[in-house]
């Protein structure tokens, strides 16, 4: 996958220049979501990571190129998850449900929550200008679902009349908000209801054919 958000693209490296920046990225993402933006510092990020200053420098000048990039390379992550092939596209509501089963039984999900929402909720607190990347990475994840209940509608899965943008709107909040009170809780049940509320609201919209043969299982 392209990134399609702001973040400077570095210029060619080595193999080594690569994992010398992913893996600052990595830990960058990581002090981030526990410190926050404005309390995590080069030191802690030079200390975490293993490099110097002038190689964090030569990477990431500003800390606004740092926080693009880990925008970046969370999206990158959580998007390529989605578009893998196990959800099959989404462009069926089993698919549907298999995301949701992952995710609610994922035994650490309700401790580590969505790190691209984390990340959102924490960087959109600050004055960096970084919230159109922000607003698409989360637009791609939506198109992801969007997509997917498009082909629904292509293949006659589920009805013309359901409004395919609004529906993925529904099941990535339906996410992020479960996500939250999951978190707070320390119990996957409110993600777990979440999602499966906003599945079986997409399958009102199933065709006659496709309805009969969930509720035959």
């Amino acid at each position: 996958m392209k990134p399609t958000t702001g973040a400077r693209e570095p210029h060619k490296l080595t193999d080594k220049g690569q994992a010398t920046r992913a893996r600052i990225l990595e830990h960058a993402a990581e002090l981030i979501y526990t410190k926050g933006v404005h309390a995590t510092n080069n030191e802690q990020l030079r200390r975490a990571a293993g490099v110097s200053g002038s190689q964090l420098n030569h990477y990431f000048p500003t800390k606004e190129d740092l926080v693009l990039a880990v925008i970046a390379w969370q999206a990158e992550r959580v998007l390529t998850f989605h578009r893998g092939e196990q959800f099959a596209c989404f462009d069926n509501l089993d698919a549907f449900r298999a995301w949701a089963d992952f995710y609610v039984r994922y035994e650490r999900a309700y401790q580590e929550g969505c790190s691209l929402g984390s990340l959102a909720s924490e960087i959109i607190k600050t004055d960096l200008d970084v919230h159109d990347e922000l607003a698409s990475a989360f637009d791609q994840w939506r198109h992801i679902f969007r997509d997917g209940i498009e082909r629904m509608q292509q293949l006659g899965r589920i009805s013309a009349e359901a409004n395919p943008t609004q529906l993925a709107n529904l099941l990535l909040a339906a996410f992020q908000g479960g996500m939250l009170l999951a978190q707070v809780a320390r119990d996957i049940t409110p993600l777990k209801d979440a999602l499966q509320t906003a599945i079986d609201y997409v399958q009102t919209f199933a065709t006659p054919l496709d309805a009969g043969v969930l509720q035959a299982r």
